[in-house]
Order: C-alpha cells, then structure tokens, then sequence
C-alpha cells in the first residue's frame, strides 16, 4: 500500500508455503486479499511477491504473466518489490545452508534473477521503481581459505553485473527503475555495513565499472553511477541486528558511500541478556523451544569484553552462555514485530522501531517489507490464524509510522 507520495508498505508471500506457480496463485488468492480487506486498505494493496524459480520458470510461459496481471488489477493489486533470495523449496523441508544455493557464481543465479527481473518489469505498474532482494553472494563456510573467498567475491560482482546490464536495457526500453537488492545475513559474503561497503569499493566500482563502460561505451561516472542504481541493499533490520549494527549507524554509513537502500525489510530476531532476576539455565530453555531443524538459525553472542563469538546454528550460542563472560545472544530466528518479549527472552523490536523513526524523518528507501516467515516454526503458544498476524504485523508498522 502506498504511504506516501512515492514510498510502498507491504508483506513478503514467502509467509505462504508453495513452491508451483499454481500453489503461489492459490495462496495470493486465499490471502492477499484477505489482508487487503483486514488492514482496511482502501486503495490499491503492493504485493512483496515471492517466487522459487521453478515458478517463475512457469509463469513466463503461455498466458500465465498476462493472466495475473489481470488478476492482480481485477483485485487492486500490485506487485513493486519481489523476494529471489531462496532459489526453491522454502517451506516443509530443510533448508540450513541451502538457502544460499545456487550462489551468485553460477547461471543458475543470474537466469533465475533475469527471469524475476523480467517478470517485474511487466508487472511494475508505471511511475514506481521496483525491486528485487538477493542472496548476500554466498555463504562462508563453504570455504576453508581467505583466497577461496577472494576469488569467489570476484566472480559474483561479474555475475551481478550481468543483471546490471539488463536493468540498463528495461530502463532505456521501459523508463521503469528496477534495483537488486542485496540482502546482508550472518555467515553470508555480506553480513556487516563494513562488508558491503568493501564489496563496492573493491569489486563493483572497479572491475564493474569497467565491464559496463567496455559493454555499453559510457564514462566511469556514469558506469558508477548506473551500479549505484541497479544494484542496492535490502536492509533487513533482524539482519543487522545480529550484527549488533544500530539503524542510524548502518543508515548512515551507506548514504556516506552513495549506496542505496532499496528495501527495508521489518523484521526482529531473539534476543537474550544476561539477567539478575532470571538464571541461565531457565533462558537457555526458553531458547531451546526455538532451535528447530528448518531454517539457519545463527547466534552472535556478545561476552562482557565486548567481542562478538558468531556460530551457524542456535544451540552452540545456547551453550556459551554457560561462559562467565558471556553478556548477551541474538538469534536469526523472524518473530513477530509486534511482541517485544517472549517469556523470559525479548526481541530486538527496538531496532524496527528506531529504523522507522529515521525513515519518518527523512525516508531512506521507497520500499517497506514485513518479512516474518517463521509462522509455522514458531513454538504453538506464538501461532495463530495466518491472516490476522499478517494484518497486526502491517498494523503496528503504520502505527509506528503515524506516532
């Protein structure tokens, strides 16, 4: 929904399981509309579309883009941001690591962007920009050598380039801005404000800015600045949280760099301090009803010096905390936005709500996401109808949004 004169909230429909275009159609049938309806939106309601690349695959075939796009507008609907982070199953199976796979040094990865990329730009009503959020290259731990990790960044900034150069051409032929977003995560080749901005110095504005200057004949400044354009940073709050990266510093830090913030994706992970009143052994089990087998659940543990011990899975967090050093975890674990603690543990709601603040005073990206796709996962007391958490997700947003 627009909330303001050119700025989008809406709800990621990775929530909804389905990996067939005809799942994905059904469950946009079953609830997009019914969130429309329940948060009241009286104009047209934006979809954050998730597709796994067998949909999309699917959906540039025969009538099937023509027929929901008229589907979409009989229901006053549209699509302006999109999810190309998990590339297939997301939902019923384990995922971990996989999440990352294929990484952005393969085909696979830049054809399934092409295609969502495609799909977008006939999908992206006029006089908005559009946007498509991405894995953060690849993952860490599939690499035992710094050298490894070097020449692998090398091939996915070229990788990325190639979707570059497509948005170069739909934006000459359409006049419609398309961006790739790229998502920071714990473990990822991004996972920090200081990894990103490396990767752009020392990847994308050289050797980038060379490719497209050779592919479309233009200056280093234009070449710069259409890379700046194309390619952004979906700026997942619980994201940077894990970081242990306060708003106003990851905000900030990107604008000084003329990176862009294409997304915001509003999102908040467990979080666990050291306490007085509560023992240790009573928060570690209060963690354990989260440390479920589907999703990365990576831990950052902050000890009392300071230092930040990360681990790629929940349960080596939970058992540092026996360490007497140890001052604080967060989790990557989504929960909802609009609880602020969660039995003995909290949530880094506070991060959303002092993203928001700035974005009130001086919007720093177009796009607004809600991306709490743990629904199924959560321990029962959490779960609900789908609907209605969506809806109060949506609703305390613009409630932090009008404060």
């Amino acid at each position: 929904m627009r909330i303001r004169s050119s700025a989008h909230l809406t709800y990621c429909t990775n929530i909804h399981p389905g990996e067939t275009w005809e799942e994905v159609f059904e469950s946009l049938k079953q609830y997009a509309v019914n969130v429309k309806n329940s948060i009241g939106s009286k104009g047209p309601f934006g979809i954050g579309l998730r597709l796994s690349q067998k949909s999309a695959t699917v959906l540039l075939q025969n009538n099937h883009l023509q027929d929901f796009k008229i589907w979409l507008d009989q229901n006053g609907l549209y699509v302006f941001t999109m999810n190309g982070f998990p590339y297939g199953d997301f939902h019923n199976t384990v995922i971990k690591d996989q999440v990352h796979a294929p990484d952005w040094t393969t085909k696979d990865r830049v054809d399934y962007t092409h295609d969502l990329m495609t799909i977008l730009a006939y999908l992206l009503p006029e006089g908005l920009e559009g946007g498509v959020s991405t894995s953060p290259l690849s993952y860490k731990y599939w690499f035992d050598s710094q050298e490894e990790i070097n020449e692998t960044t090398r091939k996915t900034s070229d990788s990325l380039i190639q979707i570059v150069l497509q948005l170069i051409d739909i934006k000459k032929t359409t006049g419609k801005l398309l961006h790739l977003d790229l998502e920071p995560e714990p473990d990822g080749f991004l996972e920090n404000t200081q990894e990103v901005i490396d990767f752009y110095q020392n990847y994308l504005l050289k050797d980038g800015v060379n490719t497209v200057q050779k592919v479309i004949d233009c200056s280093t400044e234009e070449a710069k600045g259409h890379i700046l354009d194309h390619l952004q940073i979906c700026y997942d709050v619980c994201h940077f949280a894990l970081a242990y990266e306060a708003p106003e510093f990851v905000i900030s830090s990107l604008q000084n760099e003329g990176i862009n913030i294409g997304k915001i994706q509003i999102s908040a992970a467990i979080q666990c301090q050291k306490s007085d009143t509560v023992s240790i052994e009573t928060q570690q089990s209060c963690l354990r009803q989260f440390d479920e087998p589907t999703y990365l659940h990576q831990s950052v543990v902050r000890m009392n010096d300071g230092r930040l011990v990360h681990f790629s899975d929940l349960f080596e967090g939970i058992e540092l905390m026996e360490n007497p050093n140890f001052e604080e975890l967060r989790t990557h674990f989504h929960v909802p936005i609009f609880i602020s603690d969660f039995q003995v543990l909290e949530s880094t709601q506070k991060d959303i709500v002092d993203a928001l603040k700035l974005w009130k005073k001086a919007p720093y990206s177009k796009h607004l996401e809600v991306e709490t796709y743990t629904w199924s996962i959560l321990p029962e007391h959490l779960q609900t109808d789908i609907t209605n958490s969506i809806a109060r997700e949506l609703e305390w947003t613009l409630k932090q949004l009008s404060n």
